[in-house]
């Protein structure tokens, strides 16, 4: 009996990880046109009575504004270019300041954030984290981060039913990703942590306020290389 499970076991664990690497690897190259979270705001849009509404295009890196990928770096992950997928520094930070009582905040890399949007579900469950980490490993390995910051700027929710830069940027600047400037791709990048309830097209004081703090960031990060640098 202990066999037959033993077996069992192994085998799924062998189709989930040539699996995973078989769709890693091929996302490598396809763009990535649907994600999980994109599937489930439009169920919980239709399980509201509203009409699901999904705005997305994808665009390739080359036609993207240098400042967006420059803004969310400077954003949610200064030391992108440097890690490795994890930066454990701001975990063990945001791990203290939640034990002092402080608002929770997330530590979580561009890296993880993309394994997160396109591979996974919302949640907070030790299943998914690890889930997440398993994928942030993958991708860091086999993606680089070229294309971990196409498929994440592609990826992210930047309204209410609106994903991607390119989609965010026609709606609410009436130009292509590829014309965003500092200070627009520094909003856009300041919604980022709740972009269903902070709107690049109707800024608050606060967002102007962090959209300035961005833009002078912007300049004391490392450069994110040109598509052709690589």
């Amino acid at each position: 009996m202990w066999h037959w499970i033993l077996r069992w076991v192994r085998n799924i664990m062998i189709f989930f990880f040539v699996s995973t690497v078989i769709m890693v690897v091929a996302l490598k190259y396809v763009p990535v046109y649907i994600t999980p979270l994109m599937l489930m705001r439009c169920a919980e849009q239709a399980m509201n009575g509203d009409w699901p509404t999904l705005k997305h295009q994808w665009v390739p890196l080359d036609q993207i504004s240098h400042n967006a990928p420059q803004a969310v770096m400077a954003s949610e992950d200064n030391l992108f270019l440097q890690h490795n997928g994890f930066d454990f520094e701001q975990i063990y930070q945001a791990r203290i300041e939640a034990m002092k009582g402080k608002r929770e905040r997330g530590a979580s890399t561009i890296t993880q954030q993309t394994a997160k949007n396109v591979f996974l579900w919302n949640g907070h469950s030790w299943v998914r984290k690890g889930l997440e980490a398993y994928f942030t490993v993958l991708i860091e390995r086999v993606w680089g981060k070229q294309r971990i910051m196409e498929v994440y700027l592609n990826s992210i929710e930047t309204g209410r039913g609106i994903y991607g830069v390119e989609a965010v940027a026609q709606l609410h600047f009436g130009i292509p990703a590829s014309k965003l400037s500092k200070r627009q791709a520094a909003l856009i990048a300041a919604t980022l942590p709740n972009p269903r309830e902070r709107n690049s097209a109707q800024p608050t004081p606060y967002l102007l306020k962090r959209r300035g703090q961005i833009v002078d960031l912007m300049g004391k990060i490392d450069r994110f290389p040109d598509v052709d640098e690589q």
